[in-house]
């Protein structure tokens, strides 16, 4: 079995509520890791308070070897375990990566998002996102682009102008019940 050489983006995943601790303890042994955090609106019985809480609830991103540094950020309190395969390890996408730093990075209001595999693939031609791609949705009248992580099965979702969408041309081939028989057409997106 062949390892990949250098270091690659890993998902962790951690113990629910300590993300923000397992990332402090990473950065302490000198890793790279990404903990991309969102603000929300939480009530309580006699407040309401912005909180800053995980985009992906019990998962965290770290840049490392794996053959120098797996147990070292497998021994940081919190973490249990590389997602991946079975019992292989995974890297995460970089473009993926890179896509989420983006909009973290952006101050755009973003929020977690169910994962999504279907719909209209866009990228943004305007704005503090320019180059992403995604899927465009639409959510209580609010357009959103919503960008996925493969491998963990989640994604984000981050509000954008109309405008700033184009199509990307993708084939997809849906059946046509028009008649007694029904057919493919193919449409492109």
């Amino acid at each position: 079995m062949t390892k990949p050489a250098g270091p690659r983006w890993y998902a962790l995943q951690v113990r629910q509520r300590y993300e923000k601790i397992a990332s402090t303890a990473l950065r302490n042994k000198g890793c790279r890791e990404f903990l991309p955090l969102y603000w929300a609106r939480r009530q309580w019985s006699d407040r309401i308070a912005q909180v800053e809480l995980p985009l992906f609830p019990g998962y965290l991103f770290c840049h490392f070897d794996l053959a120098d540094r797996r147990i070292p950020v497998l021994d940081t309190p919190g973490v249990l375990g590389l997602v991946g395969s079975g019992r292989k390890p995974l890297p995460v996408d970089d473009t993926e990566i890179a896509a989420v730093q983006t909009i973290i990075d952006s101050g755009l209001a973003a929020e977690p998002w169910p994962y999504l595999e279907a719909g209209a693939a866009v990228r943004l031609d305007h704005g503090a996102l320019a180059g992403l791609e995604g899927v465009f949705v639409e959510a209580k009248k609010h357009h959103r682009l919503v960008v996925s992580v493969t491998l963990l099965r989640r994604a984000v979702a981050v509000e954008v102008d109309s405008a700033w969408v184009s199509p990307l041309e993708r084939v997809q081939w849906r059946p046509v019940s028009a008649g007694p028989v029904a057919g493919c057409r193919k449409s492109v997106l």
